[in-house]
């Protein structure tokens, strides 16, 4: 499989590019609202892989359309009820233009990832406190907020604490992300568990509406609660202390990390494709999360 360019969408006339991601492209429609495409790429240790997963994109937009829905009283979002053009239906959102918040909002309510080495290594994450004894995996004794940096593509996002975010952004502001993100945390974690499925932590984007019927308010942005987004563990083999099952690309990981790559994580060298099974059993992942937390079967 070949890199997919990130313009390659029969889109009409009218709809200038914007702002190409790691994962998501996204133009200005002629009315002034954004598409956002979500392609099939996917990322892994800041670098783009040259492999696609088919159906990804497909995934991750009926998944955000899926929370967006469930989460509309906890928080307004950016999307539209505007329909994406035919070319990009099942993977695009139509949505409203917001003034982003320059900081990713991440809640954790398991120890994991950057989480677990930073309690490893002060018994805290950004300033907060934890007990001692904790293990990979183990369950927070509540969720924390633990925000951080929104990295340009290409570099790391860095963890900072809570007083640094209220520099950054303001009190007022970071007040109302902190309540927002925690909320969506708890919901998120609530339905997922009906499903069978644990939400480890997950990482969220905010930005204020300057038009439509949310002007003036903080709304939900990007996309949430994806396997892209979020750390998701089957509840029935989760057992703290070890390495967790998961729903997300940790299976990219692993195997770009395991000799079988001969790819080294902290060199200058980009990543290989991708063998057959890798891509065949990540994508089985994304459609087994999509069906466990919906309930729904992916088509």
């Amino acid at each position: 499989m070949s890199q997919q360019g990130a313009l390659e969408y029969d889109l009409p006339e009218g709809y200038q590019h914007v702002y190409s991601g790691k994962v998501r492209d996204v133009f200005r429609a002629p009315d002034g609202r954004l598409l956002i495409v979500a392609s099939d790429r996917i990322s892994a240790f800041d670098w783009v892989l040259p492999t696609l997963i088919p159906d990804k994109g497909r995934i991750l937009t009926a998944l955000s359309n899926w929370w967006f829905e469930r989460l509309a009283d906890v928080v307004p979002n950016h999307l539209t009820s505007a329909a994406p053009p035919v070319a990009v239906r099942d993977r695009a959102m139509v949505c409203e233009p917001l003034e982003m918040f320059p900081v990713e909002c991440v809640v954790r309510g398991y120890l994991a990832g950057s989480g677990l080495t930073d309690y490893r290594a002060a018994q805290s994450i950004c300033g907060v406190g934890l007990p001692p004894g904790l293990k990979d995996g183990s369950r927070l004794p509540k969720a924390i907020f633990t925000p951080a940096t929104k990295a340009p593509n290409g570099e790391h996002d860095e963890n900072i604490t809570y007083d640094e975010m209220i520099v950054a952004i303001g009190q007022e502001e970071a007040g109302q992300l902190k309540r927002l993100s925690l909320a969506v945390y708890e919901r998120g974690a609530a339905l997922a568990e009906r499903g069978g499925v644990i939400l480890a932590d997950t990482k969220l984007e905010f930005g204020i509406a300057r038009k439509g019927r949310h002007a003036g308010s903080i709304v939900l942005g990007d996309e949430v609660l994806t396997p892209d987004s979020s750390r998701y563990w089957p509840l029935a083999t989760w057992n703290p202390g070890s390495v967790q099952a998961s729903f997300d690309k940790q299976y990219v990981r692993d195997w770009l990390t395991s000799p079988a790559s001969g790819w080294d994580r902290n060199g200058s060298t980009p990543p290989p494709p991708l063998p057959d099974e890798v891509v065949e059993r990540t994508r089985a992942k994304y459609i087994e999360a999509y069906e466990a937390i919906t309930g729904e079967r992916f088509t």
